[in-house]
């Protein structure tokens, strides 16, 4: 492991970090990237109850952030093929899609296609605004009930 990125992860370790490395674990999930948020709010809560509102919240805001740069990715990646091709690009397979517009971010909390679909909303030129408010809805309704599900299995978790 490079240096930097050893110091950075044992910066983001300290307890007092403990909101930041949330907020940026919570973002870098919401990418492509093969990363789960849920064990880092869980740990925070777990040794600090106290932070369950704020957690969430932050769990929250980073997770949308996420998805509104794999929106602008899905974006701009439609604008480089529509560029290519020199002309629109026809998305039959996902005509099912437009049915439901924004409103399908809602989706985006679901494990594995979730991330996508950010992607694809950007890609598809669904409105920004729109779509981020679905994303941060369905994420703030998935972090609320992950963690309070953990919390009603391992009730301990609250006494360490």
């Amino acid at each position: 492991m490079p240096d930097w990125l050893n110091q950075l992860m044992q910066l983001l370790a300290l307890p007092e970090f403990g909101l930041s490395t949330v907020l940026v674990v919570s973002f870098l999930s919401a990418t492509l990237l093969p990363l789960g948020s849920e064990p880092a709010v869980f740990g925070l809560i777990k040794l600090n109850p106290d932070l369950f509102w704020p957690a969430i919240l932050v769990a929250t805001a980073g997770n949308t952030g996420g998805g509104a740069v794999s929106w602008l990715m899905g974006l701009g990646t439609h604008k480089v093929v529509d560029r290519a091709r020199g002309g629109h690009v026809d998305v039959r397979a996902l005509k099912w899609l437009e049915r439901f517009g924004p409103k399908a971010c809602l989706l985006s909390w679901l494990p594995v296609v979730g991330d996508p679909l950010c992607a694809v909303a950007g890609w598809m030129k669904f409105p920004f605004w729109p779509c981020l408010a679905y994303m941060a809805i369905g994420k703030f309704a998935r972090y609320l009930t992950m963690t309070a599900a953990l919390l009603w299995f391992f009730p301990g978790a609250l006494h360490p």
